[in-house]
C-alpha cells in the first residue's frame, strides 16, 4: 500500500469552474527497454498490435486533448506505430538519462502549444489500462479532488497520473528516473483514484511480464 495518500472513488458529477480547460494526454514512450533484451518492448505485439499502440489508444479514447507522445529509442518506429491516433510527436534526445527527461519534454510541449488545466501522463509499456480509468482521473480532478492524482487498483498506486498545471514548473525541472513520483508523494494535494482496473498496475519490463499480460488478454 502507498502510505499517506487518501483513496477516493470517481465522482458522479460536479466540476470545479477553475478546472474547465482541456486536460492534455502525454504518452511517455522513449525508454531504452534495457530489461527486455535486444528488442524494443514498445514494439512487441499484443493481439497483433504493438504494445505502445494499445497504450496510446487508451488516451485517444479518453477525455484528454491535445495528445502528445514523447519518443526516444527507436523513435521513428514508435511514432509510426501510432499513425492515425492523433498524437503530436516530440523527440527526446536525452531519453537515456531517465524517464524524468521525457516528463520534462512532454510538459514543455504541452505548456507551449496549449492552454490546459492539467495533463495526464501515461506509460507506453502499460497496454491494458482502460480509457475509463483515464476518464476517472479527469473526473476526480475536475470535481476538485487534489492537484496530483494517480490511478489505483484495490487501493494500490498505479498509472496513469494527472497533474494540475500549477505543477508544470516543477515537472519541467525534475531529474533522474522518477518522473513526477516525488511530487505525487509530497505535494500535500495528492490522492489515489480507485479505478477497479487491474491494468493500471500492469506494466511490461521483461519478456515474462509480456507473457503475463498476454495471458490476461488485451481489450481490443
Amino acid at each position: 500500500m502507498t502510505p499517506d495518500l487518501p483513496v477516493v472513488d470517481p465522482p458522479d458529477a460536479g466540476v470545479d469552474p477553475t478546472r474547465e480547460k482541456p486536460v492534455a494526454g502525454v504518452l511517455l514512450a522513449a525508454g531504452t527497454s534495457s530489461r527486455f533484451g535486444e528488442r524494443n518492448k514498445l514494439l512487441a505485439t499484443l493481439n497483433g498490435e504493438p504494445l505502445v499502440r494499445h497504450a496510446a489508444r487508451t488516451l485517444a479514447e479518453a477525455a484528454v486533448d491535445p495528445l502528445v507522445v514523447v519518443v526516444g529509442a527507436g523513435g521513428d518506429r514508435v511514432a509510426a506505430a501510432l499513425d492515425g491516433l492523433g498524437f503530436s510527436v516530440v523527440d527526446n534526445p536525452n531519453y537515456a538519462e531517465g524517464q524524468a527527461t521525457s516528463v520534462r519534454a512532454g510538459v514543455r510541449t504541452v505548456r507551449d502549444v496549449s492552454d490546459v488545466a492539467g495533463a495526464v501522463f501515461a506509460l507506453g509499456d502499460m497496454p491494458l489500462v482502460a480509457s475509463t480509468s483515464v476518464d476517472a482521473l479527469v473526473a476526480a480532478y475536475r470535481a476538485g479532488e487534489a492537484t496530483a492524482l494517480a490511478a489505483a487498483y484495490d487501493g494500490e498506486r498505479g498509472n496513469p497520473v494527472l497533474f494540475d498545471s500549477r505543477h508544470f514548473g516543477v515537472l519541467a525541472d525534475v531529474d533522474g528516473d522518477v518522473g513526477g513520483r516525488d511530487i505525487l508523494l509530497s505535494s500535500g494535494e495528492s490522492v489515489l483514484v480507485e479505478t477497479g482496473d487491474p491494468g493500471v498496475r500492469l506494466d511490461v519490463d521483461t519478456p515474462t511480464d509480456l507473457d503475463r499480460v498476454r495471458e490476461r488478454g488485451a481489450r481490443f
